[in-house]
C-alpha cells in the first residue's frame, strides 16, 4: 500500500443549523448547535483513513483542550498523528459553519494553522520524503504550500492540491502539481473569473479535476472534456465535508493504483455517501460502504 501525507489544517468545527441564512444585520433563531472535528487537512486525512489508507497528518494545533481532542480524534480514526505539533500560547483553528437550505457557509480562523511554516516542514522532512503522495490545501500559509510542492518535485513525490479556500496560485506552481482539484467557483477565480469550465479544463489536460456539486465532476482526458455525474438517490443531510471526502477518496484510490477516471468515480460515491450524515468527518464512509453502493450502479443519468 502506498503512503500518503496530508499537510494542512486541523480545526474545530462549530456548527449552527438554521432554516435559512440571516441577511446582513439580521438576527434569527437557529435550530441546533454542535462541535465537531474539522479542518480541510484533517478532514481529508480522516477520509483516507476511513477508506483504509496509510495516511499521516502533518500540521499544528494549539495548546488548548481543542488541540488535545483533535489529535485524539485523528488517532481514533486511524490517522498517524505522531508529528502533529502543539503550539504553546496559540489557539487551535476554528471554523464557524452555518448549515441552511441544503448547503453551508463557513468562516475559518486559522489559529495554530498559521504555524505550519517552513520551519515546521523542515522539522518533519523525514516524514514527508518517505511517502508516495502528498495532499495539500490552502488553510495553511501559501508560502508553505509552495515550499512543499518544491520539495515533492525534487523528491519525485506525487502532489495533489485542493485550492480551498481560494488564494492566488502562481502559474509555475500549477505546473508543478500532479493533480489540482478545485470546485467550479475556485476554478473560475483561478482563471480570471471566466466561469467557463470547459475552457479552463482545456488549458490543463490531465491535471485539473473540477468538482461541480450535484452536477458531478469534470476533467480533460487529453482528447475531450469528460463529465462524471454525481451519485443518484442521495438523501441530503449535511454537505459539510463532501468536497474533502471527494479529495481524500480520489487520493486513496490513486494510491491503490487506480487510474484517474476510476478514482473520480470512486470519489463521487464516497462524497455522495458523506452528505447523507451530519458532520464533516462523522459522515465519511468506510471502504465497505463505498464498495456496496458502487456495486449497485451509482451514477446519475448523465453517464460518462
Amino acid at each position: 500500500m502506498k503512503k500518503i501525507a496530508v499537510i494542512g489544517s486541523i480545526n474545530v468545527d462549530m456548527v449552527v443549523k438554521s432554516n435559512r441564512r440571516p441577511m446582513s444585520g439580521e438576527t434569527i433563531f437557529g435550530e441546533d448547535f454542535s462541535i465537531h472535528p474539522g479542518g480541510k487537512g484533517a478532514n481529508q486525512a480522516v477520509a483516507i483513513a476511513r477508506l483504509g489508507g496509510d495516511v499521516k497528518m502533518l500540521g499544528c494545533v494549539g495548546d488548548d483542550l481543542y488541540g488535545q481532542e483533535m489529535i485524539k480524534n485523528l488517532r481514533g480514526n486511524g490517522v498517524d498523528a505522531d508529528h502533529v505539533k502543539r503550539m504553546e500560547g496559540v489557539t487551535t483553528g476554528i471554523a464557524s459553519i452555518n448549515v441552511a437550505e441544503n448547503d453551508n457557509s463557513i468562516i475559518v480562523v486559522k489559529g495554530a494553522n498559521n504555524f505550519v511554516d517552513r520551519a515546521y516542514i523542515d522539522s518533519v522532512i523525514n516524514e514527508i520524503i518517505e511517502v508516495d503522495f502528498v495532499l495539500l490545501q490552502y488553510e495553511i500559509p501559501m508560502d508553505t504550500v509552495e515550499y512543499v510542492i518544491e520539495i515533492c518535485r525534487e523528491k519525485q513525490i506525487k502532489v495533489i492540491v485542493n485550492p480551498a479556500p481560494y488564494q492566488t496560485t502562481r502559474p509555475d506552481m500549477i505546473e508543478r502539481i500532479d493533480f489540482i482539484i478545485p470546485n467550479e467557483h475556485e476554478a473560475s477565480k483561478m482563471f480570471d473569473n471566466t466561469g467557463d469550465i470547459d475552457h479552463i479544463l482545456k488549458k490543463h489536460p490531465g491535471k485539473m479535476i473540477v468538482t461541480l456539486g450535484h452536477n458531478g465532476a469534470a476533467y480533460n482526458d487529453g482528447n475531450s472534456i469528460v463529465y462524471i455525474p454525481a451519485m443518484d438517490d442521495v438523501a441530503v443531510v449535511d454537505t459539510t465535508g463532501a468536497g474533502d471526502t471527494f479529495v481524500g477518496a480520489f487520493t486513496k484510490r490513486l494510491a491503490d493504483g487506480g487510474d484517474k477516471k476510476t478514482a473520480i468515480m470512486f470519489a463521487q460515491v464516497a462524497s455522495g455517501l458523506s452528505i447523507e450524515k451530519f458532520g464533516a468527518q462523522e459522515g465519511m464512509p468506510s471502504m465497505a460502504e463505498v464498495m456496496e453502493r458502487q456495486s449497485t450502479g451509482f451514477l446519475g443519468s448523465g453517464g460518462v
